[in-house]
């Protein structure tokens, strides 16, 4: 660290004066080292992390709500123009909950309901690949083989087969299986299967069934090949084809609504779960905002280390993106029903920045890419404020700066989709591939800015790895290659 010029001044008269006094100019002065643990400002750090995941998930209840709302008037009213309406406010309502991702890994209150063991509610909120074949009727095609799509295991009663290899009207699910009672119970029955292609719950399920499977059909294409020869590098999709038809006229029009009604109710009642966790004078926010020295202070900041280093690297960079752009897959992108996995990018990314700055500055109401909805807005005491407070100014610099590129890369990502006609399963293409591809980029960018977040945690005297080692089966600082 560099001394300001006043500060110098006053060190060179202090080794004068001892000199005078018979004290030599060669006795080296007592070296104490910098305090990287400072417990005052950590508990600073802590309550603003706090805050932050308090507004996130209240808006992400709230927006939840109007999702309900908006499913209500579709079904009261089945129109295109209502479907659309229940489709965009599912968009809406993905806009606060991605910026929540950070809050796992950690043992909150998404992950854990007594913060210690691993059996929160994420799993029937978020989890992804879905178990269409399961819900509702699917089709194989491009890259929704039946390999993918079938399930071989599952909790729930539906009788094999799941999915007819040849037709699809004569495999079994959830919602032709007219004996089956579609309710919370059914629902809680999610992610059993070794496969992982029986989750049938949360925001995922919904989209499934609003939007259908994302086959590019408008193109009639019915390969990857085709498509890829058909129009190299251009526009391939926007979303699934259902057709209103399946809300209206169809034999099991009813038992989509239904469907729809009962997954949204327990969204709703899990994002309030989580929410009340984070609320002031509840059991786990009391828990995580008290610090009683300086190892609990250290133990703390570990945890929001974590959650900003792993889902960055394994979780984002390698499970939610290099895994669908190594192999091309459209079944494994995060929001691959709606095409709104750019989306699902830049706001678990952004995420991480708030963590890191300390603010939360809101979410996008008008889908727009401005975040406009600023009620329960948060500025506060950040992972920079408090890196510099400890003389660590050099390293929160780094960060923010790793941060930044980050948001360079996803924002473009978002632009392909958004002004370019290329939603992640077209830059995703094996045509469109290459290390210029903001895909690729955002993944190196995401594995970079995880270096820095460990070398964080190294600074601040923290053992143990921020970063899960485990936590994808990919090189992230490889891209292309493919995951194990």
């Amino acid at each position: 660290m560099k001394f300001k010029p006043v500060l110098a001044a006053v060190a060179v008269a202090a080794t004068l004066q001892l000199t005078a006094c018979g004290g030599s100019s060669k006795d080296p002065a007592p070296k104490t080292e910098a305090k990287v643990v400072d417990v005052e400002n950590v508990k600073r750090v802590l309550k603003t992390n706090a805050d932050i995941a308090l507004a996130a998930y209240s808006d992400s209840v709230d927006t939840a709500v109007s999702l309900k709302a908006a499913l209500a008037t579709f079904k009261a009213t089945p129109t295109q123009a209502n479907l659309d309406a229940a489709k965009r406010a599912w968009l809406v309502a993905r806009e606060p909950y991605g910026q929540t991702e950070v809050y796992r890994f950690r043992k909150s209150p998404i992950d854990s309901t007594d913060y210690k063991a691993d059996d929160g509610p994420e799993g029937s909120i978020n989890a992804w690949p879905l178990g269409e074949a399961l819900i509702d009727y699917v089709k194989t095609g491009t890259d929704f083989t039946a390999d993918q799509v079938s399930v071989t295991a599952h909790d729930t009663t539906v009788q094999a087969p799941v999915l007819g290899p040849d037709n699809p009207t004569d495999s079994n699910n959830i919602i032709n299986s007219v004996n089956i009672t579609i309710d919370e119970a059914l629902l809680a029955k999610n992610a059993s299967a070794t496969d992982e292609h029986d989750v049938i719950s949360g925001y995922h399920a919904i989209e499934f069934l609003l939007w259908g499977q994302d086959l590019n059909e408008d193109l009639s294409a019915d390969t990857l090949e085709s498509r890829e020869a058909s129009t190299p590098g251009g526009m391939l999709t926007s979303g699934g084809h259902r057709p209103l038809t399946d809300f209206t006229t169809d034999t099991y029009a009813a038992r989509r609504h239904t469907y729809l009604e009962v997954a949204v109710d327990l969204l709703i009642k899990d994002l309030k779960a989580v929410r009340d966790g984070w609320v002031e004078g509840a059991s786990y926010r009391t828990a995580f905002v008290a610090v009683a020295d300086e190892a609990e202070a250290k133990r703390k900041l570990a945890e929001i280390l974590t959650g900003m280093g792993t889902l960055s690297q394994g979780e984002l960079a390698g499970e939610r993106m290099q895994i669908a752009f190594s192999s091309n897959s459209q079944e494994d992108e995060h929001s691959c029903f709606s095409d709104n996995t750019h989306r699902d990018i830049w706001l678990n990314a952004e995420g991480v920045s708030n963590s890191y700055k300390g603010e939360y500055v809101g979410y996008d109401s008008t889908l727009d890419g401005l975040d406009n909805m600023t009620t329960r807005a948060v500025s506060g005491y950040g992972l920079d404020d408090y890196l510099s407070a400890v003389n660590l100014t050099a390293l929160s610099v780094e960060l923010g700066d790793a941060l930044q590129l980050t948001e360079t890369n996803y924002k473009l990502i978002d632009a392909e989709a958004r002004n370019n006609g290329k939603p992640v399963d077209n830059l995703i293409m094996d045509i469109n591939r290459n290390a210029d591809n903001p895909m690729y980029k955002t993944i190196l960018s995401l594995t970079a800015q995880s270096v820095v977040v460990a070398k964080v945690a190294t600074a601040l005297t923290i053992t143990g790895s921020v970063v899960d080692n485990d936590g994808t089966a990919c090189d992230t600082t490889k891209p292309d290659s493919s995951c194990g």
